[in-house]
Order: structure tokens, then C-alpha cells, then sequence
């Protein structure tokens, strides 16, 4: 878990990257920039907003020979070894990115590169080194009184809600590749930020097991529990793998399945399917881990527990209560109609 409440930016530099493809330049600024108690609050807004907003999903630098051979890493390491170096590696930075964005796609924008200290990574205090850029740029107005009139200039600048592409770079695990969280909002060249650019893989921690295990599970239940049975049983299924998870601390695959799989014919099934689909997750070798807690809310919450039906009719089940859906809704057939139904119990309406 990150919080970024008490983070402060120690130095900043920022400069301008453009497309090497399109044989626009860089421009690196000789010094960092000087902040006020005004710019420092917009920027951290600006900066850790998206953060905060999305789910937790860590990576490492990584190198098909060796992790020193990839440039960011070396130039970070440098960093946290002298904090004083910041500026100087925030040219390195900029040169660095500017010799990745040769596809004609990729966007000129600042870079800015900062020095963060007061970061709570998993209730430690540690440093971090933050690379920002902002592309997109939007139209807006100002106004200017002249003689008795106001006229109207339209400029450009950027939308402090909205960062184009950030990651912050952890003082943390450095034999490994230290502890990376990275944003892109802009989907069309995430190659260029997360491959070309940071050189990263994937960080197979607790969350990044837990959240693919369930991904894992929720595409066995649409390929394989729903074919077999139907989409009550899919969502029930689900239902019972987000609460095993909900109320464990520890993964262990077994008591999982022996918990979550009401039919018992499914378990082969379960286990053929992780050999055919586990690697696409990343668990084809993951049976315990510690599960994140954070990961289990992120995918309740995008979990659809809802069965539509072709009367234009939708039925949501509870997930935190499944047993609600499995004693109180039953499905059956009506001969007559030549129809499926549910028939759903209770004792009173709620009032919305």
C-alpha cells in the first residue's frame, strides 16, 4: 500500500522532449526549478492524483543480459546513491526518453523529474524518484482589460487533472530492480512509456498474484462454469472465490478449491485449465501466496454479478452475502411456456 499524503517534492527539474521521427528537438534546462507553496500543491495534485486513483499494479526494471544494462536503472542508481545529482540525472532522463520517441504517435511534451521523500510504501518511509510527462495540450481563455473593454485570448496549456504519463521509482529493492508504479493514460503508445522507455517487467508480488489469480478464476467461470452449468452458478462461483479471498489472509490452492468448487467434477477441470491458461496470468507455477487486500476490493468491485436475461430483465446478486443467491433464487423450466425462469424469494420490497 502507497500513501503520498506527506510526500515532498525536495527538487524538480523539468525540460521538453520531442518526436526524434519527426526531427523536433530536446531542450534541457540548465537549472531545477524553483517552487512556491503554489506550484508545489498544484504539482503534487497534478503528479499523485492518478496514483491514488488506480490500482496498485508494481513492476521492476529488467534486461535480457543484465539489469545494469538498463539505462533508467543506472541512472536512478545514481541518483539515490547522491541526491544531489538530481538535476543532472534528470538530463540523462530527458536524453534517454528523447531517444525513444521515434514513432511517428508519440507526442513532444515537458518531463518533469523530481525528488520525492516522505513516500509510505507498506507502512516504510522511503524516497523516490518521480518522471512525469504531460503531452496533450487544451485550448483555454483568458481575459484582458483594455481601455473600457475586455478582450478574449485563447491559449494553451495543460489540465492539471489529467497526467499523461508518470512513474514513481522507489529507493526499495534495488537488487531486483527496485519498486516501480507507472501511469499511462494514453493508451496508444504504452510500448514506447513501460518497454522502450523504463525497460520494466511486471513485479510478481501478493498483489500481483492475488489480482491475476482472480482474473484467472473470472475466465474460468465464463469458459468453463458457465458452459457446464449456467450463468447462476458463473456468477455464485465468482462470488465464492472473491469471499474465500475476502476472509484469508493466506492462499493455499487446495483448500481453495475444496471451499469455492460445489462441483466436484470441476476440480480436474480446474487444474487442466490453469496448465492450458496459467501462464497468460503469470500463476502456472502459483498455489500460495499471501493474499492483498487491495487487490481483492479492486476486483469486487469489477466483478459483474449480474445474469441479464433476453426479456430485458437483470438479476444482481450480493456479493458479500452469497448465500442470499443460492438459497433464495432458484431456476427451473416451465413446460408450458417453453421457457427458463427464476424464481426469487422474500419477505418485503426495500425501499431505495
Amino acid at each position: 500500500m502507497i500513501n503520498l499524503y506527506a510526500t515532498q517534492i525536495e527538487t524538480i527539474s523539468i525540460h521538453r522532449v520531442g518526436n526524434k521521427n519527426k526531427n523536433e528537438s530536446v531542450f534541457l534546462s540548465n537549472e531545477p526549478v524553483t517552487l512556491n507553496d503554489e506550484t508545489t500543491g498544484l504539482l503534487k495534485e497534478y503528479f499523485f492524483r492518478p496514483f491514488r486513483e488506480k490500482e496498485e499494479n508494481y513492476f521492476k526494471f529488467a534486461h535480457e543480459v543484465d539489469i545494469e544494462f538498463n539505462e533508467l536503472y543506472k541512472i536512478v542508481s545514481e541518483i539515490f546513491s547522491d541526491a544531489a545529482k538530481t538535476h543532472h540525472g534528470s538530463k540523462k532522463i530527458a536524453t534517454h526518453l528523447f531517444e525513444q520517441s521515434k514513432h511517428p504517435h508519440i507526442k513532444s511534451g515537458e518531463v518533469y523529474v523530481a525528488y520525492l521523500t516522505g513516500i509510505l510504501l507498506d507502512n516504510e518511509k522511503v524516497d523516490a524518484v518521480g518522471i512525469f510527462k504531460s503531452e496533450l495540450k487544451q485550448d483555454f481563455l483568458q481575459f484582458q482589460k483594455k481601455d473600457s473593454n475586455l478582450d478574449i485570448v485563447v491559449q494553451q496549456g495543460i489540465n492539471i487533472n489529467k497526467l499523461d504519463k508518470g512513474c514513481l521509482i522507489f529507493n526499495k529493492e534495488k537488487e531486483e530492480g527496485y519498486k516501480i508504479l507507472s501511469i499511462d493514460s494514453n493508451k496508444y503508445d504504452t510500448k514506447y512509456w513501460l518497454e522502450d522507455f523504463l525497460g520494466v517487467n511486471p513485479l510478481s508480488d501478493n498483489n500481483f498474484k492475488t489480482k491475476n489469480y482472480l482474473k484467472f478464476c473470472q475466465n474460468f467461470a465464463k469458459d468453463i462454469v458457465l458452459p457446464a452449468e449456467d450463468k447462476q452458478q458463473e456468477v455464485l462461483f465468482m462470488n465464492r472465490a472473491v469471499n474465500h479471498f475476502a476472509k484469508n489472509d493466506a492462499f493455499e490452492e487446495s483448500n481453495f478449491l475444496n471451499e469455492v468448487m460445489e462441483n466436484p467434477e470441476l476440480i480436474p477441470e480446474f487444474k487442466h485449465y490453469k496448465t492450458e491458461k496459467g501462464p497468460k496470468y503469470s500463476i502456472e507455477d502459483v498455489s500460495t501466496f499471501d493474499i492483498a487486500n487491495k487487490a481483492v476490493s479492486d476486483a469486487r468491485r469489477k466483478i459483474k454479478n449480474v445474469i441479464n436475461l433476453d426479456t430485458n430483465i437483470q438479476i444482481k446478486l450480493d456479493f458479500i452475502n452469497p448465500e442470499s443467491a443460492e438459497k433464495f433464487v432458484e431456476k427451473g423450466w416451465d413446460e408450458e411456456r417453453q421457457m427458463y425462469y427464476y424464481l426469487v424469494y422474500f419477505n418485503k420490497e426495500q425501499k431505495s
